[in-house]
């Protein structure tokens, strides 16, 4: 039964789930059609060690072929590595020294507030210190903004995927935010579905003003889709992939990866053992039970197995496209799976055991 459970939980995930397999929508390159549609742009880049990717980065946003004004804000978050030195030197380009962290900030999030209130555009770009922007990303991000009309424009940009670490599991990190928040549900404004991709999420002032201004999610650590949620309390908003901007942030080993999840994945559990486990017997059903039917079961149920997995496979396949990978990857998934749900788990010790969050050098626990 638990079998055929799985295969009623797959059937509805593809047919019914937003098509989160489809790997879409992506924007393409595109301009806004008049000059009426050209507002204003404060780009922030909150940036705190980020020596290695900082030059590149600043580079590709202030060469960006926008015919509007636009101006980019480094805010250095007490750096210590020379961040501000390698962002360059350029007309477009100011940089602010970041103020210490108060209280029940994220470190982010402070840094982001700060570009925000040294701004005035009434459109705002917030970026990673680590996405790298092809000349015409700004422009075809405002077309997105003005045609529909949307409060909200973000991106899923596509992560590095050079490391083995990076191959095996980048594209199934992708895979699983689309699963969790799948995006034609995300661009519906009649669906309570919403989520944002930090990497890239262009913004109206004047809706970030309506939820209360980057205060209102100060503590958040998942910002991106916290701010999101937010923001579609106001109005429409949009979330697709992105083929005009790239992260180069590298993450050459499985314990990168493995740091990378385990730093907030307890923390989208709200710290609740309840759904730490539920969230374990539900993956265990999706993932573990059809390969366990189809290798070790006979007759109805291990044909549920194999219906199960021939499902799951195929969803993987346009997620392995995207990333040019070989569709002989849907053979890891299951494992990839089980990777994941031991970060989560991991997640969960560093909590407990007081290690809470982590990122360059800076702790985020009880302090929030």
């Amino acid at each position: 039964m638990i079998a055929l459970l799985s295969l009623v939980i797959w059937l509805y995930l593809v047919l019914l789930h937003g098509r989160f397999w489809s790997s879409g929508p992506e924007l393409q390159p595109g301009t806004p059609v008049s000059a009426a549609e050209l507002p204003d742009i404060d780009i922030i880049v909150p940036a705190r060690d980020e020596v290695e990717t900082i030059g590149p980065v600043i580079a590709s946003l202030v060469a960006q072929d926008y015919p509007g004004n636009f101006r980019v804000t480094l805010v250095d978050d007490n750096s210590t590595d020379g961040t501000a030195a390698a962002a360059g030197n350029s007309p477009r380009l100011r940089i602010l020294r970041g103020q210490p962290k108060p209280t029940g900030w994220s470190g982010k999030l402070w840094a982001v507030s700060q570009g925000v209130a040294a701004s005035s555009a009434p459109v705002l770009l917030l970026t990673d210190a680590d996405i790298v922007h092809d000349p015409r990303h700004l422009a075809t991000l405002v077309a997105r903004l003005n045609a529909p009309r949307v409060e909200l424009v973000s991106e899923m940009v596509r992560l590095n995927c050079t490391s083995l670490a990076e191959r095996a599991l980048v594209p199934a990190f992708v895979y699983f935010f689309q699963m969790l928040y799948p995006f034609a549900s995300v661009n519906n404004p009649a669906s309570a579905v919403a989520a944002g991709a930090g990497g890239t999420m262009l913004v109206r002032r004047a809706a970030l003003e309506k939820i209360g201004g980057i205060e209102a999610i100060k503590g958040a650590l998942i910002d991106d889709v916290t701010l999101a949620k937010a923001l579609k309390t106001v109005g429409p908003i949009y979330l697709g992939h992105s083929g005009l901007a790239t992260s180069i942030r590298p993450y050459p080993h499985f314990s990168d990866i493995w740091s990378m999840v385990a730093r907030t994945a307890f923390t989208q559990l709200r710290y609740s053992v309840t759904l730490l486990l539920l969230t374990l017997l539900s993956l265990t059903i999706v993932w573990l039970v059809p390969v366990g039917a189809l290798l070790f079961a006979t007759g109805w149920i291990r044909a549920c197995g194999a219906a199960t997995c021939i499902l799951a496979a195929a969803s993987y396949v346009p997620t392995l496209v995207r990333y040019n990978r070989k569709p002989l990857w849907v053979l890891a998934l299951p494992l990839i799976a089980l990777f994941y749900m031991a970060a989560t788990v991991g997640s969960a010790f560093r909590h407990w055991f007081g290690t809470g969050s982590q990122w360059k050098n800076r702790a985020y626990g009880a302090e929030q």
